[in-house]
């Protein structure tokens, strides 16, 4: 290799994306529900008592949307430019039985999270009791998951927002392990090129950079004086499993992803699944 390539790539692999904490303010939160006004009221209580780690929690305006106010997804949309909120809490298959079939999350919360750019907090069902005694307490735990989170700025703040003080932000990168394999097979088919040692400098590059990476969000957050412990998790692996069993492994109370992808009108990557499955577990979809 020339020694100007040798020189480029050395600079290259020195270069490091730095976190910026951008503070996130939710001013207002709307609630949405199916409910009856009386039922809909003590779900926003629970759900107030489970964002009570919100940065200046007690100045945040509540507006509660219940019943037939949002029957159907024109009204749902409508009443979100009404109030214009910072954040919209629901749950999953709004205004639908499907959620006797854990296949889909419904018309409405699928129509929301793809064409207003409003975070959603999906919640548990309010009818789903177990998972509500179980999972909606509080935001102690706090995990954001991404399968690309050097320089997604966006979704950390928003965890840190949502973590309450003086708890445990876990940052989480999988490299997939599936698409890896496939590139380092492709590499073995060159000639000139040694496999074993593309496969050992590759893989210990794509893990470098987000552990880097994650080490400048706890220095950023030490430094605005943020009270959250960060905790790493950065490794190989295929997605959907791998996520599920770290947050059985670490107790998550809330889940945080991106689910718009400026390619498609579907929703992002991995979110669809993992928000189908991880059903009594909330999640804050970004």
């Amino acid at each position: 290799m020339p020694n100007i390539d040798l020189f480029e790539s050395a600079f290259r692999a020195a270069a490091k994306t730095v976190f910026h904490h951008h503070p996130v303010t939710v001013r207002k939160a709307l609630v949405v529900t199916d409910l009856a006004a009386d039922a809909a009221l003590a779900y926003a209580e629970r759900v107030k008592g489970f964002l009570a780690g919100l940065p200046r929690a007690e100045s945040v305006t509540w507006a509660i949307a219940h019943g037939a106010e949002v029957e159907t997804v024109g009204a749902l949309l409508e009443r979100v430019q009404h109030e214009q909120p910072d954040l919209v809490c629901t749950y999953r298959n709004l205004h639908s039985g499907a959620f006797r079939w854990p296949y889909t999350l419904g018309d409405h919360v699928e129509v929301l999270t793809q064409v207003t750019t409003v975070p959603v907090l999906l919640l548990p069902r309010p009818d789903a009791q177990a998972a509500l005694e179980t999972r909606l307490q509080d935001t102690n735990r706090v995990m954001a998951i991404t399968d690309h989170l050097t320089g997604d700025d966006k979704l950390v703040s928003w965890a840190v927002a949502l973590t309450s003080p003086g708890g445990t932000l876990f940052l989480t990168h999988i490299e997939d392990q599936g698409t890896f394999e496939r590139y380092v097979e492709v590499i073995g088919k060159l000639p000139g090129l040694d496999t074993d040692r593309a496969r050992e400098l590759i893989g210990a590059q794509l893990l470098k950079e987000p552990s880097e990476y994650i080490d400048t969000c706890a220095a950023g957050l030490r430094a605005a004086g943020v009270d959250v412990i960060v905790a790493p998790e950065v490794q190989m692996g295929h997605h959907l499993p791998v996520y599920r069993e770290l947050v059985e492994e670490h107790a998550i109370d809330l889940l945080v992803m991106n689910t718009k992808d400026e390619d498609q009108l579907a929703m992002h990557g991995l979110a669809y699944p993992l928000a189908v499955e991880l059903r009594g577990l909330p999640l804050l979809m970004l």
